[in-house]
This record gives structure tokens, C-alpha cells and sequence, in this order.
């Protein structure tokens, strides 16, 4: 990996860094981002899915020239898929092989099974295990998904960031990484996780922002389907839907029209091509009982 970046030095040095890899950020979002990496402090991004919490853990890895390491959280996900484990496999192996060349001392073989060449490092510990003036990004991703209990084990990691190994000792990181945890809130997650994070809620962005969005990752797009893009999928948000689209929906969408060559927005285009706004039945169904309306006030 290449040497890490400096970290900046001010908010607008921190939204210019997220800028620079066209991660549109509002203010408040920055601050809590610079104050994050200021402080050591890890970050929790709530919000809806679609609006680039994820994206940002990547941002960050990307122009401070840090390591990304991912933890995809699920139900049933423990400490040996998350943190270490040890390699039984081999372990097993080094016993046959012992026994079967006469050793007979048992306190070292136990020392040598458990020693470094055995451990499994997992997410968790490699993101603790990295240099101190360039440790890595550690997203805990869609952490609601993991069950409670491992949730009561991040704590450890995220008041001390060290985690404890019972056969070798505890590992301490020599810096804070830069820690993003990211939940989609099917649940509520413990306040004890939360209170030792910067939190953050990352909404839908308006019409302004989500145009500066579109085309800094569209910048080819027509400049008058673009408005009416966004005017559109603004819309959308006002209505009752089950899944509103979020800014990837958007930008799944914008690509789409560009595919097909459109400059303009019309019903039938609309309608043909909703399977890249809305991803549930009952939206899309309820949207195009609308259409003719939403598309004659967005052209």
C-alpha cells in the first residue's frame, strides 16, 4: 500500500477531500467526518439504504490512501468470522506430526499450536493490527443485522480497540482506526455502542445537492435530463412509498435513461424503465397509477 495521506486539517479541507473523489457532502455530514478523524472517534452513520454511508467508509479509504477493510455483519456472524480463529486444520496436522516423530513435550506443543502461525486474523483484528500513522478504514457494515450479543462485543473494541485472545494475550491497535459502522435499521442498536461513536444521520439530499451528485458521477449526461431526473426521483420521495429511492437508485437510473439514449422524460420511457427507481411491487404499482402526472411536472 502506498503511504497513507494527511488527514485534513479543517471541515472544508474535509469535504474538499470527499469532493476530490466526487463524494458530495453537506456540511454537517463533513463536520462529523473531520471532528471523527480529529478525535479518533469511531463514526456511526445512520439512514436510509441508498444514501451513501457505505460509499463514504470507501471515499475515505481511497483519498487518505488507507487500507479498507469490511466486516459485512449477519445473524449468527460470531467471533470467529469477525475477529480470529484459529486454524484447527492445521493444528491437528502438527499434533499427527508430533506424535508421529516421539515428542513428548506437551506444554511445548500446546505454546507452538497456539502460537502466530496458527491464528486466522478476521476483519476486526487485521484493522487493529495495522501502523499507527496509517491504520485502516474499518467499516462495520449494516451492523442491526449481527446479533446482540455481538454487538456487546464490539465494545471492547470500540472504548479500547484492542480485543483480547485468551490463549496469547490481548492486541491493542497503536492508533484508532478510522472506524465506520453503518446500520440499515431493521433494529435498534444498544446506546452503549452508540455513545462511543460520533453519530450522524445521512438523509436523502435535496434537488441541489442530489444535481451536484448526478453529475459529477454522470458528467456526460444531458444537463436538461439531469434536472429532470432529479425533479423526478424528488418527487417520488414525497410520495408513500415502502422503499423510496435512494441517491444509488438515482444514479441506476440516470445510467439507464444515457444507455437508451434519452434526452428527454416521457410516460412510456418512465414506465419501461422504473425497475432501476423502485424495487418493490407495490411502489411501482402505486407510482404508475401517477405517472402521467409526476413525468408532466418534471419535464
Amino acid at each position: 500500500m502506498s503511504d497513507g495521506a494527511a488527514l485534513p486539517a479543517s471541515i472544508d479541507a474535509t469535504a474538499a477531500l470527499l469532493a476530490s473523489a466526487d463524494y458530495v457532502a453537506e456540511r454537517s455530514l463533513a463536520t462529523a467526518v473531520f471532528l471523527a478523524l480529529k478525535l479518533g472517534r469511531p463514526l456511526f452513520l445512520e439512514g436510509e439504504a441508498g444514501v451513501g454511508k457505505t460509499e463514504l467508509a470507501k471515499v475515505l479509504a481511497r483519498t487518505l490512501g488507507r487500507d479498507l477493510v469490511r466486516l459485512q455483519c449477519y445473524e449468527g456472524l460470531d467471533v470467529a468470522s469477525a475477529v480470529y480463529e484459529w486454524n484447527y486444520a492445521r493444528q491437528m496436522v502438527e499434533i499427527r506430526l508430533a506424535e508421529a516423530a516421539g515428542a513428548v513435550d506437551r506444554d511445548a506443543l500446546a505454546g507452538d499450536l497456539f502460537s502466530e502461525r496458527f491464528l486466522i486474523r478476521r476483519p476486526v483484528l487485521r484493522a487493529l493490527e495495522g501502523e499507527a500513522d496509517r491504520m485502516p478504514v474499518l467499516l462495520i457494515d449494516e451492523l442491526d443485522r449481527a446479533d446482540e450479543p455481538f454487538e456487546a462485543y464490539l465494545l471492547e473494541v470500540l472504548s479500547d480497540f484492542q480485543v483480547t485472545i485468551p490463549e496469547t494475550g490481548t492486541v491493542r491497535a497503536a492508533a484508532p482506526p478510522i472506524a465506520v459502522l453503518t446500520p440499515n435499521r431493521p433494529r435498534e442498536i444498544h446506546d452503549a455502542v452508540k455513545r462511543r461513536c460520533l453519530y450522524h444521520w445521512v438523509d436523502y439530499p435535496d434537488a441541489v445537492r442530489e444535481l451536484a451528485i448526478l453529475r459529477r458521477k454522470l458528467p456526460d449526461i444531458d444537463a436538461a435530463l439531469s434536472q429532470r431526473v432529479v425533479e423526478f426521483v424528488q418527487k417520488l420521495r414525497g410520495l408513500d412509498l415502502f422503499k423510496p429511492p435512494g441517491v444509488a437508485e438515482t444514479l441506476d437510473w440516470a445510467r439507464a435513461l444515457v444507455a437508451l439514449d434519452q434526452s428527454v422524460l416521457d410516460v412510456a420511457m418512465v414506465g419501461d424503465t422504473l425497475g432501476a427507481l423502485l424495487k418493490y411491487q407495490d411502489d411501482v404499482t402505486r407510482v404508475r397509477a401517477q405517472l402521467a402526472g409526476l413525468v408532466g411536472g418534471a419535464g
